[in-house]
């Protein structure tokens, strides 16, 4: 390590040093001391080990710490294998995804995972290598080096919960290792289990029902949330902090810029309790932030907590006392309410629910998406549903009957996942195409399906934060009708939304006769028009405007330096007018339509229509350089 190297590193541990000791001494307040030198030992071994051109970005992005708040800042998400094979056959696509105009790509399901199901792949057995099937270290790192030349950051997956049965560790435990076991929560009888059992709801009531399984070799009960394969980490024990902070490093200093931390919110388990959202999960994250702070500034946290409307923010720092978690985490709220816009052709639920919601704090924003990998599931509050004189449950209810295609009028063709008839939950798989009704519309580019679809994307771009295409979405892919010939994937319904990319349709996305050029020329609309938009910078404030019109939902993107953008999307098949006061919203004049600049009549929407009004300073005729 060089000297100037080694005067970074004590200024950084310097700097990051409360953050780090006031997050082990919540979590290990008879072992502060002990910990926080592990922690700081760890840090400083992954420091000397850095590469020249990761120092040189730490540093770089030190002195624009808002990198990703910039709103040309562009996510696309993607298994690794069903995006282009394998790791090099990523790399033969990186053109591919310049042309779209991403910067940021989240590459799922790269780590090895166990044989067989794997639960998407997140059944990890080995933190540090890639899956061999997708290549080697030197394939996985070579490909995080010519994507971060592209001017593309890489996003990999750090499973937060829980290993495979069948990772060292776990094999270690069942050989009697005393300090592997202590990684994970096993007891030797039902005693505990049953106590927790008590609040525990379960994830998957019909695949995995219950959150233990019975190990014979270790002749205990292993804490397993997820699935049977799954063992979830004791993160009571320090011993799992400095190990996963050893971890994280190692992602970074491959040149991970984005860490994707996977269910972070179920690390920490309280008796009687969901153990879920518990405080505890939030020291863990603060931690991780400190401990990443120290040694590899260039690179940031994304919390994977998919949560309910009162437990998102958090995840960004939001406290009575605000601290530094994650810089990024899910807008799921924004996701499920624009579906429910959909369904029900009207915007008032949506609206309450997002007004509800606080601000993201100084310094973080949110990842705004329409899907992903994962099914939906509807989390939609009763307090919420009540405001508006709905019923939450039965909302809940209407919307998974919808986008199963099993209510009058629907134009969705999606599947249930996972039900469960005690609770009357049901979440929802299925492609973007196909849950907006693109599916079986045979009108081709101008199909109402075609328009849903962008409809959606639309305001995930346009609502502020990081917006994320997820794979064959910017084509109008359709669902894997096959994936259920496959033994390993036939018992999970969410492989239905995972197809392999169609080399086909990307090969007509410069044709707008075809579906495929259609969508793809929306989305290139819509990558132009944030691209060049500094009101969409991810520092500004947005809040629920009143439209006049339930058809219309209506949003204030307002950044205190580069102006203001309002949102307008009617979701009806009809034409609707906005009323004239929204203009007044944001004091805007002259105003023009960023999607359709040429536009006169700006209130007036047509069907599934979306416009972006700001004052024509607010636009730059070509993008800030990355």
């Amino acid at each position: 390590m060089t000297v100037s190297a080694q005067a970074d590193l004590g200024r950084r541990v310097q700097e990051w040093h409360d953050d780090l000791r006031s997050a082990v001494e919540g979590l290990y307040p008879d072992r502060v001391d002990e910990v926080h030198a592990a922690v700081v030992g760890r840090v400083a071994a992954a420091a000397g080990s850095r590469k020249a051109a990761l120092v040189a970005l730490d540093r770089q992005r030190e002195r624009r710490h808002d990198w990703f708040l910039e709103p040309d800042r562009i996510g696309y998400a993607c298994y690794a294998d069903r995006f282009g094979g394998d790791l090099r056959g990523v790399e033969a696509r990186v053109g591919y995804l310049r042309e779209l105009g991403v910067n940021v790509v989240h590459l799922m399901s790269v780590l090895r995972s166990r044989a067989g199901d794997s639960d998407g792949g997140f059944a990890i057995d080995d933190y540090r290598r890639p899956d061999p099937h997708l290549g080697t270290l030197g394939d996985l790192e070579h490909l995080v080096d010519t994507l971060r030349e592209a001017g593309i950051s890489t996003c990999l997956d750090l499973v937060m919960n829980h290993t495979s049965a069948d990772h060292e560790w776990a094999v270690r435990a069942r050989q009697g290792s005393a300090y592997h076991r202590g990684l994970y929560l096993t007891f030797p009888d039902r005693r505990v289990p049953d106590a927790y059992e008590a609040t525990l709801p379960e994830v998957f009531p019909t695949m995995s029902p219950g959150n233990f399984t019975w190990v014979p070799e270790m002749q205990a009960w292993a804490w397993t949330t997820f699935r049977e394969f799954q063992w979830d980490l004791n993160w009571a024990n320090p011993d799992v902090l400095v190990e996963m902070v050893d971890v994280l490093l190692h992602l970074a200093n491959l040149g991970v810029e984005v860490v994707r931390l996977d269910a972070v919110a179920f690390t920490w388990k309280r008796m009687g309790t969901n153990c879920q959202n518990q405080a505890g999960a939030h020291l863990v994250a603060q931690a991780l932030r400190a401990a990443l702070g120290m040694a590899a500034p260039a690179s940031i946290l994304l919390a994977e907590a998919i949560v309910g409307p009162d437990d998102l923010v958090p995840y960004l720092g939001h406290h009575e006392r605000q601290r530094r978690e994650c810089q990024l985490a899910y807008h799921n709220q924004l996701m499920v309410q624009t579906w429910s816009m959909l369904a029900s052709r009207d915007t008032r639920l949506a609206a309450a629910a997002l007004r509800r919601l606080p601000h993201a704090p100084q310094g973080t924003t949110w990842l705004t998406y329409v899907r992903c990998h994962d099914d939906i599931g509807w989390a939609v509050s009763d307090q919420d549903a009540a405001a508006v004189g709905l019923d939450g449950a039965a909302h809940r209810r209407f919307l998974a009957r919808f986008y199963r295609g099993d209510y009058p009028g629907s134009f969705a063709r999606g599947v249930p996942f996972s039900t469960n008839p005690a609770t009357g939950d049901e979440r929802t798989c299925g492609m973007a195409s196909s849950l907006a009704g693109l599916a079986d519309d045979r009108r081709g580019p101008g199909s109402p399906g075609v328009a849903r679809l962008l409809l959606l994307y639309a305001i995930a771009f346009g609502f502020g934060g990081v917006p994320v295409i997820w794979m064959g979405d910017e084509l109008g892919l359709g669902d894997d009708e096959d994936y259920h010939l496959d033994p390993t994937r036939a018992g999970d319904s969410r492989w239905r939304h995972r197809p392999p990319m169609s080399s086909e349709q990307m090969s007509q996305r410069h044709d707008r006769a075809t579906v495929a050029g259609a969508v793809w020329s929306g989305f290139a609309r819509l990558v132009q028009a944030r691209s060049h938009c500094r009101a969409l910078h991810g520092a500004g404030s947005v809040r629920v405007v009143d439209t006049g019109d339930p058809a219309v939902f209506g949003w204030a993107r307002q950044h205190p330096r580069y102006g203001s953008v309002l949102g307008l999307a009617n979701v009806t098949e009809s034409a609707v007018y906005a009323s004239p006061s929204v203009l007044g919203a944001l004091d805007l004049a002259p105003v023009v339509d960023l999607l359709d600049p040429g536009a006169t009549d700006l209130l007036l929407l047509e069907p599934l229509a979306v416009r972006w009004l700001s004052a024509d300073g607010t636009y730059r005729t070509a993008p800030r350089p990355r």
